[in-house]
């Protein structure tokens, strides 16, 4: 059904769209004005791969600075995506059962990006995940909340533009209000927020480039807003993926006053690309740690896992050493096809990898694996009919000798049914033989009589004949007019 705002004439919407481009221009000039004091340190400029085709040496072990890091000597917090609602939290003990009991103190799952409701935390499946949240006081949970109510939907980058600039003054400030205190009412105040994450990427609404000024600005407000509800402990984490892809990130940070972690979304991927190249790659792995250094941050990995080169178990094991020599806040693998290892059984060499490293002790087999490939039975051939035996031929029946019938005589050609109208001058040569219908000898059936209709708003009111639009008849009296 069409909305109602949008039934209006032409006229009135396209001064409605008139006056919409005006205030928008308006906003634009003073979004300008405001944005050359207000977006922060330039960006870091564009690190430059090295010249050596050698593989990258890797560094002595040593953390990301700041307070967040993990200990030396202690395995970094791990866990995994299996499951946005219920069944994720399920999942979570049998996971760990794969893993020989190895302790998951990271769960992770994703805000819908398709109403502002979504955003605003209206699901059902935060009181679960609140619930094995607060079954453990050393569990983390993280979650990645949209900064676009049409995150997922293919808009333009002037769409796009223009719902930062709104983000950025503070229209979509309430959804993110009511996201937070509904956060801190569930037992969810100490909760790992990754917003806006990929955002130097294309496949999400809420990316960067089409106005990274406008992007750092709207984060800014989003996380000013958060951090004013009474009794939130929130940490933002600031994740883009892995490489330039349509911009390169670090013209998207946002400040280090909104920002406590800084992850990395790091897929095997684009095909061929060895895991020294996406070390050592412009916004590479390399270039994130450096990056968080330089900004006393810690780092996060929130998703990662295999992709373009398949079921590769050397990238596995070397991002696991990666992941275990900087020691983030967290890492989550994201543990469906054609990323994961254990709800995926495409990748049997990468999950021997992944759970001989990450295995808490002597594992427990569990019946099935979720979700196994399994083959398919053979379909039985069916048993060959018998063909059945092809009856004689019916031998053709005589035709009998009877005298053909006579043809049915002709009809009489039927009288006229209207009379010729003669019709001189100019006009009789336009309508040469037009004819009047003359009424029929027999009377026809009585017809039904048919509804009144509304008085016409030309029809006199002194009930004479009604009005009607000229016919055949007032044609032809007007055309024998002298």
């Amino acid at each position: 059904m069409v909305p109602q705002q949008c039934r209006t004439v032409r006229g009135r919407a396209a001064r409605g769209r008139f006056r919409s481009l005006a205030v928008s221009a308006v906003a634009w000039v003073a979004f300008v004005s405001g944005t050359a004091h207000a977006a922060g340190p330039e960006p870091d400029p564009v690190p430059s791969a090295p010249a050596a085709t050698e593989p990258v040496a890797e560094p002595a072990a040593e953390p990301a600075p700041g307070a967040e890091s993990v200990p030396g000597g202690e395995r970094s917090p791990f866990g995994a995506y299996l499951d946005y609602g219920p069944r994720g939290v399920q999942r979570m003990a049998e996971l760990s059962q794969w893993l020989g009991g190895a302790e998951l103190k990271v769960g992770h799952s994703y805000l819908p990006g398709d109403s502002w409701a979504g955003i605003e935390g209206q699901v059902g499946f935060l009181a679960d995940w609140a619930g094995w949240r607060q079954a453990d006081p050393d569990r983390m949970f993280v979650l990645n909340v949209p900064m676009s109510a049409r995150n997922e939907q293919p808009l333009s980058d002037f769409q796009v533009r223009s719902d930062l600039w709104r983000g950025a003054f503070g229209w979509y400030d309430g959804h993110f209000r009511k996201l937070a205190e509904r956060l801190v009412r569930l037992g969810l105040q100490d909760t790992v927020l990754v917003l806006g994450w990929e955002m130097n990427g294309t496949t999400y609404s809420h990316r960067c480039a089409p106005d990274p000024g406008a992007w750092k600005r709207y984060w800014k407000r989003i996380v000013t807003t958060m951090r004013s509800v009474s009794g939130q402990e929130f940490r933002f984490d600031f994740a883009p993926s892995r490489g330039k892809d349509a911009i390169g990130w670090t013209a998207c940070y946002p400040g280090d006053d909104t920002v406590d972690i800084i992850g990395m979304d790091s897929y095997d991927q684009p095909s061929g690309l060895t895991f020294d190249e996406q070390v050592s790659e412009p916004y590479g792995l390399q270039h994130h740690v450096d990056f968080a250094r330089a900004h006393g941050k810690p780092i996060s990995y929130p998703e990662w896992g295999l992709f373009r080169n398949g079921d590769n178990a050397d990238y596995m094991r070397r991002m696991i050493q990666w992941v275990e020599r900087y020691r983030p806040v967290y890492h989550t693998i994201s543990d469906y096809c054609p990323h994961g290892v254990w709800q995926c059984g495409a990748n049997p060499q990468a999950a021997a990898v992944y759970r001989e490293l990450l295995s808490g002790g002597p594992s427990t087999e569990l019946p099935v694996e979720p979700e196994p490939v399994e083959p398919v039975a053979p379909v039985e051939p069916a048993a060959p009919t018998v063909p059945v035996e092809p009856t004689q031929p019916v031998a053709p029946v005589e035709p009998s000798a009877t005298e053909p019938a006579a043809a049915p005589a002709s009809p009489a050609p039927a009288a006229p049914e209207c009379t010729p109208v003669g019709i001189g001058g100019v006009l009789g040569k336009w309508l040469d033989g037009l004819c009047v219908p003359q009424s029929r000898g027999e009377a026809e059936p009585a017809r039904p009589a048919a509804p009144a209709e509304p008085r016409h708003p030309l029809a006199p009111r002194d009930g004479s004949r009604p009005w009607s639009p000229p016919g055949l008849t007032d044609l032809v009296g007007w055309a024998r007019r002298p």
